[in-house]
């Protein structure tokens, strides 16, 4: 293996790497921040709970977060562009 091979495959671990912990810190965020929100809904007026749009809301991003991250392979397209070619169903 050649070093600029060696230098892009280190470039690529690096960005997943921190993609990962971007999706982690968003979590942390979630559950240290949701609560706190529920506890000032329950001391001010728990009759309106208005913490139910944050949770709910932030909860679908950390959902769609974490497909991003997780899900879907970055290179599923290639893949597919290859697997068609050599079979020819295009």
């Amino acid at each position: 293996m050649d070093d600029k091979e060696l230098q892009r495959r280190y470039i690529k671990a690096e960005k997943r790497v921190k993609e990962i912990k971007a999706f982690y810190s968003n979590v942390t965020a979630y559950c240290i921040i949701i609560p706190f929100l529920i506890f000032i809904n329950y001391m001010t007026y728990w009759e309106y709970q208005w913490f139910w749009f944050s949770a709910i809301g932030w909860g679908i991003g950390v959902l769609i977060h974490a497909f991003i991250t997780f899900g879907v392979p970055r290179d599923w397209e290639d893949k597919k562009i290859k697997e068609l070619m050599e079979n020819d169903e295009f």
